[in-house]
């Protein structure tokens, strides 16, 4: 498998946040249809334009929809994306804890693939959420809490691994640790999907290298 740019297709893709605002909007009321419809729109007009440069009549023109139909749903542009941000960390964490959950066995590894293959599919929302989040204070704070939680377990399972070994290393220590290998995580994909930094691209071909390299970060990075 390989890391691709995203084309013109627009078509939701499955670890996509539109596949799953159309997933849920199946056999609503039209009104929850049409909200959905704006807010796929929304991520649609994200993935090709920087959050402060997106107008609500981009948003109504890829949704096929009047001016006059935005302001049903939402008061304001700010409020749509704010929205949209909450959500998809709820589907971001959700998607990360069934990868850790189905394969207990090797849950970095796991969890580290799922987000960075909601990272690469997602890329206009996942821009906000890593350098725009200033203006989506609520937005914010729940990606906090997702790196909270997932450095939680790491930590945690690392704590664990120790205290069986006989080892000990400071919580304090493992935990300075696991905020810094988030960070390089997140400016390693910023790099490869965002700003397509181009020696990152060159040696980044594969999803597979990538997510063991990924991983191998986490796992060393955590040793004593």
């Amino acid at each position: 498998m390989t890391l691709t740019a995203p084309t013109a297709d627009t078509t939701p893709l499955p670890d996509t946040h539109p596949a799953l605002l159309a997933e849920r909007a199946q056999d609503k009321p039209k009104g929850e249809r049409t909200r959905a419809q704006i807010m796929m729109a929304a991520c649609n007009v994200l993935d090709r334009t920087p959050p402060q440069d997106v107008t609500i009549g981009a948003i109504c023109k890829t949704a096929g929809i009047a001016h006059g139909t935005f302001y049903i749903y939402f008061p304001d542009r700010d409020a749509l994306l704010a929205d949209l941000l909450l959500g998809f960390v709820a589907h971001l964490q959700g998607r990360m804890l069934a990868a850790g959950h189905d394969t207990p066995q090797d849950r970095i590894h796991a969890a580290t693939r799922a987000y960075a293959v909601m990272f690469e599919q997602n890329q206009g929302l996942m821009r906000c959420l890593v350098h725009h989040l200033d203006t989506f204070p609520e937005a914010r704070a729940a990606f906090h809490r997702l790196n909270r939680d997932w450095l939680e377990t790491v930590v945690g399972a690392m704590q664990r691994r120790l205290e069986q070994e006989g080892r000990a290393v400071t919580g304090d220590e493992l935990w300075r640790r696991a905020y810094a290998l988030g960070g390089m995580v997140d400016h390693y994909l910023s790099s490869l999907f965002l700003s397509r930094e181009p020696g990152v691209v060159a040696v980044s071909a594969s999803r597979d290298a990538v997510i063991e390299t990924l991983s191998l970060i986490w796992e060393r990075g955590l040793e004593p």
